[in-house]
């Protein structure tokens, strides 16, 4: 022992001292905390002379009380009056004829009406989770674009959105027809896996679920690539990965867009982890010479406060008032249209037994007339616009 240094029996009671003092100040704690709860009529002199001597936890305690609510009103939905909506849609539609270069981001609010479960909603995956409920897995095979997929997908063919940035991985995007140039999938898509031993990476598009075997940081989907043999993987980034994937993550095209944007309409996000991706929202120009920020989403995000207009609606009720304003027809999701059935290619021989995923079918009745179903290809999808871009590798992380 080091001379003039406490001995073990000092140290021991000093421990004794401290804990003790940590145990009666929770106990304070917890007396002003069940005063603080009741009404200030009903409380005793005694307890009011508590309260008085403990400022500071007094403090402390409304902070937090503060706080709560404050969390509690973010996660409730809020919707506008429907007068309220239909004139917040005219700003809206006024903003889209005028854009020069009108940018969509997109998250899972958007597919809510495929059933497709969001995450931060009321009955939001990770709402269920904190509240310890159990969650249900979504037969993503049943899903079809929506009003909304399909909107935004005429809007790019009337050249009034120039590119779309979506979180999330459900290809819905891909299936309403959008050309595979015009979107950026940050978070993948759970219907295409990749080669990434061939230069450029090979991808191929599958009619099912691929990612039935992957998980946070495993990634082999259990086949083969056509050309080299090595082992596929899927292209899901999860949440504390970074994604260096060319496509279908097509972060390159997101920060060219985001760069020349002027506009910005953001629908069914939280932005919760979008917001942290400075690219995203040109951060490093002066505020003046940012993009106007249109936001569609029934809860607080953290971008409300920049936004030009924020619009308190369900993505699929505020899409049909914009596209009935902008006077354009919304067409009708076809089966015997969806591009994923021509751009897929077979499972060979021997691979059948790879997943046991529902396979996305069409109807088996005839198509209706006027419409022709595409055939399915049988090779990879390598070339025209679908392989532009499909480089080797670029640097990028994950983004929700």
């Amino acid at each position: 022992m080091a001379a003039g240094g406490p001995s073990r029996s000092e140290r021991k009671a000093a421990e004794r001292v401290r804990r003790l003092r940590e145990e009666q100040q929770r106990e304070r704690l917890r007396q002003v905390s069940r005063i603080l709860r009741k009404a200030a009529a009903e409380r005793s002199a005694e307890e009011g002379r508590l309260l008085a001597e403990s400022e500071d936890l007094v403090t402390e305690l409304q902070g937090r009380s503060r706080r709560r609510e404050g969390l509690k009103r973010r996660q409730e939905e809020v919707c506008d009056d429907p007068e309220e909506l239909r004139r917040k849609v005219r700003e809206l539609a006024g903003a889209v004829r005028n854009a020069k270069y009108l940018v969509v981001y997109t998250g899972a609010g958007i597919s809510t009406a495929a059933s497709i479960p969001d995450y931060r909603g009321p009955n939001g995956v990770w709402t269920l989770l904190q509240k310890g409920r159990s969650v249900s897995a979504a037969d993503l095979s049943e899903a079809e674009p929506t009003l909304t997929h399909m909107s935004i997908a005429r809007l790019h063919e009337q050249k009034l959105v120039q590119h779309v940035v979506s979180q999330n991985c459900d290809g819905l995007h891909l299936r309403s027809g959008l050309p595979r140039t015009a979107i950026s999938e940050l978070h993948g898509n759970m219907y295409i896996e990749v080669c990434t031993a061939c230069t450029p990476n090979r991808e191929y598009v599958r009619v099912f679920d691929v990612t039935e075997r992957t998980a946070l940081h495993r990634h082999q989907t259990g086949r083969a690539c056509h050309k080299c043999g090595a082992q596929l993987r899927d292209t899901i980034v999860h949440f504390g990965e970074r994604g260096t994937l060319g496509q279908p993550l097509n972060w390159e095209a997101a920060t060219e867009a985001a760069s020349k944007a002027d506009t910005i309409l953001c629908l069914g996000s939280s932005l919760k982890v979008l917001k942290k991706y400075p690219r995203l929202w040109c951060m490093t120009k002066p505020p003046s010479r940012r993009p106007k920020l249109y936001i569609v989403n029934l809860q607080w995000t953290p971008k409300d406060d920049w936004a030009a207009l924020k619009l308190h609606g369900k993505c699929d009720d505020v899409m049909q008032l914009l596209m009935d304003e902008l006077g354009l027809e919304i067409p009708p999701y076809s089966r015997w249209q969806d591009p994923i059935f021509s751009l897929a290619t077979p499972l060979r021989a021997g691979e059948e037994g790879t997943h046991s995923r529902k396979s996305l079918c069409r109807s088996r009745e005839e198509p209706p007339p006027g419409e022709r179903a595409a055939p399915l290809s049988s090779a990879p999808v390598l070339g025209g616009w679908f392989g532009r871009g499909c480089t080797k590798r670029t640097k990028r992380k994950k983004v929700t």
